[in-house]
């Protein structure tokens, strides 16, 4: 049987399956009226799909559950929602008279908009719908929406406002002075654990004053390493190969071994492919990436709204 394109056992052109591609094997294999758990039923559809170790180790931005678990769980949720399963236990479902009857006129996919028919599902839907509060910016299409599940939507508005935040940050840095951004290159590396105290930072950064930035900042705190910073407050330049030779030289001048070159702007592939081919250990941040670094170290910037995700404690209601 075709589903969703999807020849039984296989999976559409080696990708994971989207929650909506699993809802009509996931009935199928319940079709047998047996009790089934959330456990047998991923490990039935991987090998249906015949994902790869890889792929059922991929887990969401969130870090929280793997990307397979969670479209398998709201395959699940959707079907129970709309009647055709049922909860027989803790972690256990079956197939619903109702799901018998719906898998009689072989269908070849389920999608959410199929399930629209039945008025539990409805309810739970306009519920959910009531509770969204989508900006234009964050907000998924409608197509989008059909294909993702809840958790995946709300990482796409959120990587989507992240984006946006980090170019709007690395407009700022481009027009800000020398000086500030000195400062602002001295709060990171503090930030990411380096250059022990702030006067220690202060004082081993911001020697040169052609708006680029030469010093020697401690690898930790108790200074058992050094690290050779330079940057380059640029705004379209791209940063080449001489510029990083010239770098390296200047590591070996001070029997340095690490160095982080830091630009506003990027580099080009001969800059990257040189770091790789010499002993020195040599990081590159582009401007893109520096961005991303203040966000994720709170340098300029602040919260605005915080969202937790809630699941059920189980434990709670375990009953002695």
């Amino acid at each position: 049987m075709s589903i969703s394109g999807v020849q039984s056992g296989q999976s559409k052109t080696g990708t994971i399956p989207k929650y909506h591609e699993l809802m009509l094997p996931l009935l199928e294999l319940c079709k047998d009226k047996s009790e089934h758990t959330t456990r047998e039923v991923i490990t039935h559809l991987s090998q249906q799909f015949a994902l790869t170790q890889d792929q059922l180790a991929e887990i969401l931005p969130s870090g929280q559950q793997t990307v397979f678990e969670n479209r398998v769980g709201w395959a699940r949720t959707y079907l129970t929602k709309a009647g055709l399963l049922e909860k027989v236990g803790r972690g256990k479902f079956k197939v619903t008279a109702r799901g018998l009857e719906f898998l009689k006129d072989k269908p070849t996919r389920i999608t959410a908009k199929d399930l629209e028919k039945f008025d539990e599902f409805l309810e739970f839907r306009q519920r959910s719908r009531d509770g969204e509060q989508q900006s234009v910016s964050g907000a998924a299409s409608v197509s989008e929406e059909e294909e993702l599940t809840p958790e995946e939507s709300l990482e796409l508005g959120y990587q989507k406002l992240r984006r946006a935040l980090a170019s709007e940050v690395l407009e700022r840095v481009k027009d800000c002075t020398p000086v500030f951004f000195e400062r602002l290159v001295v709060e990171l590396l503090l930030k990411m654990g380096y250059g022990g105290s702030r006067k220690d930072a202060g004082e081993a950064i911001g020697r040169s004053g052609d708006g680029g930035i030469d010093g020697i900042i401690k690898e930790d705190r108790l200074g058992l390493d050094s690290v050779y910073v330079q940057a380059k407050r640029w705004d379209d330049t791209v940063v080449g190969r001489p510029e990083i030779q010239k770098f390296a030289g200047a590591l070996q001048g001070h029997r340095a071994r690490k160095g982080i070159f830091i630009t506003t702007s990027r580099f080009s592939v001969d800059a990257r492919d040189f770091v790789k081919m010499i002993d020195s250990k040599i990081v590159l941040i582009d401007g893109e990436q520096l961005a991303q670094l203040m966000i994720d170290f709170n340098v300029g910037v602040a919260a605005d709204k915080v969202y937790e995700i809630k699941r059920i404690d189980s434990d709670y209601f375990v009953e002695e």
